[in-house]
């Protein structure tokens, strides 16, 4: 299923607003219920639940922050 570039956007959107914080919520709701770990080990963990949460998105998050391929160009508009 491969997603337009204005559905990529939308998403993407509804990812970082809700399913961020949800997913922050979760970690530090698991990592508070766990025995506390040396510091330099929680610091690793944390990283990684950093990195981890986006990787299954790469393709939503691909490419968002260039210009819409699909937009017609202007001529009348050297930003476009």
């Amino acid at each position: 299923m491969a997603l337009g570039y204005k559905a990529r956007r939308r998403w993407s959107l509804v990812i970082l607003v809700i399913g961020l914080p949800v997913y922050i919520i979760v970690a530090v709701t698991i990592m508070s219920r766990l025995d506390r770990l040396p510091v330099l080990a929680e610091l690793a963990v944390y990283i990684a639940l950093g990195v981890l949460w986006a990787l299954p998105f790469r393709f939503v998050f691909r490419g968002i922050g260039q210009a819409d391929p699909e937009a017609e160009k202007d001529p009348d508009r050297p930003d476009r």
